[in-house]
């Protein structure tokens, strides 16, 4: 170790925590809720004192409203919307400008609502982080460390170490805890320190951000009908998206473009792009200009020894079809259940494992497949195909990439059929890819049906292993009942008939774990229950 950390000898230690979260985002704060929710102890250091106005993370999807559900915070989410309720979340394409006469609007999360229990949400991210904090401001488990920067973290054998100085003072401390988690962000210390790669795709291609005001774009665009998000697509452009986006409605907007590689705050003209997008002129009020890197990074793991990764540690992409935030927080909920299931004796370290193996090749196909193909595949469109030079041949392929893009929401269902701890088929594999059904799936999402109660299965089934029997044989339930006590694994039963929504699942027997995923399902006792536990909880 070197610089500041070199001193760690003379470093004060304060108590041991059971988990440190090295970043104070939303992924940190969602694992540091979900933890303290299972009654593990952590603490979060983040070196921003105030919160960034800048509006990214707006696309939440449904999975991730699931997840605030599952956290007891998802009305304070909704009502810290800043567009009015029920105002669209969709967007519009346009060839060229967006006084184009070419548009469409493309089906896009509203296509997969019936399979998940929640409504997608659009908010900025501060107004996300704001619900998260005051949640943690709540649990007496959650120790904050605000204005700390993290220098360096090792570990060994027993436990991870994580040094830090106050950026207002220089104080040096150093933190020991059982695991660290690393959710800071694509420059992430922790993943440094730990010596993680990362690989993906780089486009050479420079992108801006600006955040501004104007009342007079939001009348211009009246010829639309009402959605929240707009792309500008010209030919030169390569694929790259001249992409705006509302903020609130009437006035707030934020704007990114492919730019110059030499593009600077200085000798770039900014309004005069974003006019060129809109395809008129309109006055604007600039909150904030920026950069940034059009790139996409995955790291080759998620975990090393007692350290992990999570977030834009782990992967970082550009705001293409909003897998960021969403991503990190689904890496939250799914490391947050096992960390705490070993914590508490009931958990194995192949469950622990099962974090990387489960989610690295989610996001790995996601930046391959949903983002960079789709970069690839716009370019060579917009290459192909001119309504100036052959509108017949344009109009069709036009029509066909509005069903396309349709169909890119649809096709995007992560699933672990292949996860060690999942008893899935055959040759199964961890995918992006999948198709979204009612049916309950090994290793996939369990769906919103009703019970007979009238109330939904997810109003239901609770944050532990849970077993919805359906016209269940009550000495199959008794046995995994008993079984699951003897081993300490927190478990639930659901007991209804298969009539009505129900026939749906096309199950009798479901076995879902803590996240929702489906561990197992059959029309009788699982063969060997003990070993089917076993593997599910990863010993």
């Amino acid at each position: 170790m070197i610089g500041e950390a070199s001193l760690q000898q003379e470093i004060p230690k304060n108590k041991d925590q059971q988990i440190i979260i090295v970043g104070g985002g939303p992924v940190g704060m969602g694992l540091a809720i979900e933890l303290g929710q299972r009654g593990i102890s952590s603490c979060i250091i983040e070196r921003r004192i105030g919160t960034h106005r800048i509006p990214k993370g707006q696309n939440l999807m449904q999975r991730t409203l699931d997840h605030f559900y599952c956290w007891g915070i998802v009305d304070e989410l909704r009502a810290a919307r800043v567009m009015p309720v029920d105002y669209p979340i969709g967007g519009i394409t346009t060839y060229g400008n967006l006084m184009s006469e070419y548009w469409y609007k493309p089906q896009q999360r509203e296509a997969v609502k019936d399979y998940f229990f929640q409504a997608n949400e659009r908010l900025p991210q501060y107004c996300t982080e704001d619900v998260l904090r005051n949640k943690i401001s709540t649990m007496v488990n959650i120790e904050n460390y605000q204005g700390w920067r993290v220098t360096d973290v090792s570990q060994d054998k027993r436990q991870a170490q994580v040094f830090l100085i106050n950026e207002e003072d220089g104080e040096l401390r150093s933190l020991n805890a059982q695991y660290v988690v690393g959710c800071d962000g694509a420059h992430s210390v922790v993943r440094n320190s730990i010596g993680i790669q990362r690989s993906g795709s780089n486009f050479d291609q420079k992108m801006m951000l600006a955040v501004f005001r104007s009342k007079e774009l939001h009348e211009g665009l009246k010829r639309f009908p009402e959605v929240s998000t707009y792309r500008a697509m010209f030919p030169e452009s390569k694929g790259y998206w001249h992409f705006f986006g509302r903020i609130d409605v009437g006035e707030g907007w934020f704007f990114h473009a492919p730019v110059a590689l030499d593009a600077t705050t200085e000798n770039y003209d900014f309004k005069a792009l974003i006019q060129k997008a809109a395809g008129f002129e309109f006055k604007c009020e600039f909150d904030y200009v920026g950069f940034w890197d059009l790139q996409v990074a995955v790291a080759e793991t998620y975990q090393s020894g007692r350290i992990f990764i999570a977030g834009d540690a782990a992967h970082s992409h550009p705001p293409y079809g909003g897998f960021g935030v969403n991503n990190g927080l689904e890496d939250a909920r799914n490391l947050g259940w096992k960390l705490a299931a070993k914590l508490q004796g009931w958990g194995g370290e192949k469950l622990l494992a099962s974090y990387s193996q489960e989610r690295h090749p989610i996001f790995k196909e996601t930046g391959e497949d949903f983002i960079t193909a789709r970069i690839e595949r716009e370019g060579k469109f917009f290459e192909a195909y001119n309504p100036e030079k052959d509108l017949n041949a344009f109009l069709d392929a036009w029509e066909k990439k509005r069903v396309g893009t349709s169909k890119m929401a649809t096709a995007y269902e992560p699933h672990y059929e292949g996860s060690s701890v999942i008893d899935g088929p055959p040759n199964g594999v961890n995918s992006a890819h999948g198709e979204h059904k009612l049916k309950a799936r090994i290793g996939h999402h369990l769906a919103p049906l009703s019970l007979s109660s009238g109330r939904n299965v997810f109003e239901e089934i609770g944050n532990d292993f849970c077993l919805i029997a359906l016209d269940g044989d009550d000495e199959i339930i008794k046995n995994m009942v008993e079984i699951a006590d003897k081993m300490g694994i927190p478990f639930r039963v659901i007991c209804d008939n298969q009539k009505d929504d129900r026939e749906k699942f096309q199950a009798r027997y479901i076995l879902v774990r803590p996240d929702h995923y489906i561990v197992w399902k059959g029309k009788s006792s699982p063969k060997n229950i003990e070993g089917l536990f076993s593997k599910a909880i990863g010993k």
